[in-house]
């Protein structure tokens, strides 16, 4: 089965975000735990969440991406900054095992002038501190296109990561496509490759999710500009490879381009279109 989705607004529930994606032709989608720039989290409705559990189990819709918000670093210079990252994702967590089978996804952080293995000591505490052996949701670290002081854009620092943790075992990685085109590997004219070097370095069985989006800048250009399919840099025929690709066909895939509900309507039934 063709795992497809996309990214949706969770203002009015669980349920109306199946409800929605069910209507958009996808079978999973991503949302976002709170206000992607931060803030409180709404109390959750059980009611909803346990109608959201029947409507998924009737529609085959096998398991939800949650991503962290934006403001989340937990390799932050500044203590308040470490602080809301540790409080925030204790209590996404928390309440993701409501819905267990589900991934919750993070972007590893920005060291913001401390080094990479400072940044990465810093992720490595923080993980140890939220994790624990009992978690029912897997956590993944997305790969990101190295702008500014990102942690991430290389396999060997999410692998120095996952290695470094307790809890490395319950780790996955996302796979951003426009992140990691933008980021220096050459998803387009050597797809194969570059999986060949993630599996070495990080091992394709932590690779949980992609997020699939075009780029609005070159590649290695290390901007993090998401375009619509086939609109960007990578193109057509090399989303059509990546979606095709036996090693990647049965993960699912998640639309985070710049569209309104229509257009992933539109993208989500040209890339069904496209599926061998």
């Amino acid at each position: 089965m063709f795992k497809i989705g996309c990214h949706l607004s969770a203002s009015k529930g669980f349920l109306h975000m199946a409800q929605e994606i069910i209507t958009l032709g996808g079978n999973t989608f991503q949302y976002f735990s709170r206000n992607p720039r931060g803030g409180a989290v709404k109390t959750l409705d059980l009611d909803d969440i346990e109608a959201f559990k029947d409507f998924s189990a009737e529609h085959d819709i096998p398991y939800i991406l949650c991503h962290a918000p934006y403001t989340l670093n937990p390799c932050s210079k500044e203590e308040k900054t470490r602080d809301f990252a540790y409080r925030a994702m204790t209590e996404d967590l928390e309440r993701m095992d409501l819905i267990p089978g589900n991934m919750y996804n993070f972007h590893p952080g920005s060291h913001v002038g401390q080094g990479t293995e400072k940044g990465i000591e810093l992720i490595v505490r923080h993980l140890d501190r939220v994790m624990h052996k009992d978690i029912k949701t897997t956590v993944i670290l997305e790969t990101m296109a190295g702008k500014g002081s990102e942690i991430g854009s290389r396999f060997e620092e999410i692998a120095e990561i996952i290695e470094r943790t307790k809890f490395g075992d319950m780790l996955g990685v996302c796979l951003d496509t426009c992140h990691v085109y933008d980021g220096g590997y050459d998803i387009v004219g050597n797809l194969d490759g570059v999986l060949d070097e993630f599996d070495r370095v990080i091992g394709l069985d932590r690779l949980k999710a992609v997020h699939l989006n075009d780029s609005k800048n070159p590649f290695e250009s290390h901007k993090d500009r998401h375009e619509k399919i086939g609109e960007g840099s990578i193109g057509m025929e090399a989303v059509k490879a990546i979606i095709n690709n036996p090693r990647l066909k049965e993960l699912p895939f998640y639309l985070e381009t710049p569209n309104e509900l229509p257009g992933y309507k539109k993208e989500i039934e040209m890339l069904k279109d496209m599926r061998e």
